[in-house]
């Protein structure tokens, strides 16, 4: 992903109101983010449990996206893999994310989910630059550029949904 600046990402949101995206926190570490070794840029709001954000590269536009999730811990015995990466966690390490819909759908109410790292650190397990708190990631036969492919197609899908 190429590097982005603030007004960027906060105009960027697509399913919440221009004041909201004005007033959502950005990651804490926003100026040393490793941009070449993400594929987007997701982060959770600390400030507000069960809230996390995504924004990434869509049909050549920056697309910002909100998400909810339960705040519940799962038992740590219970393993999830993640829609995205397909990396699989213990206990609270996927979460089943739900965003509103863009436009008038999502002021009705409609959603879409998908289950991701809780930690939306995606793209860093699938370079292996960040290790899964719980084990490894299975051992694949795509190529590392072969897994990135299908996590940004998979977010892909995803964002898709929202305009639907």
């Amino acid at each position: 992903m190429k590097a982005v600046t603030e007004q960027d990402i906060r105009m960027s949101f697509i399913n919440c109101s221009k004041g909201e995206a004005k007033r959502l926190p950005l990651p804490r570490d926003f100026e040393e983010l490793p941009w070449e070794d993400l594929d987007f840029l997701g982060w959770r709001d600390l400030s507000a449990p069960g809230r996390s954000y995504i924004v990434t590269e869509h049909d050549g536009r920056l697309v910002g996206i909100t998400l909810r999730f339960p705040s519940q811990q799962r038992g740590f015995l219970h393993r999830s893999m993640c829609s995205l990466c397909l990396t699989t966690h213990a206990g609270s390490g996927v979460s089943l994310m739900t965003a509103r819909k863009a436009g008038p759908a999502g002021r009705e109410g409609n959603s879409v989910g998908l289950y991701m790292c809780t930690d939306l650190a995606c793209s860093l397990y699938v370079r292996g630059k960040k290790a899964v708190p719980s084990g490894a990631r299975f051992k694949e036969s795509l190529t590392m550029e072969e897994q990135i492919a299908r996590t940004t197609a998979n977010l892909s899908g995803f964002v898709a949904k929202l305009f639907g």
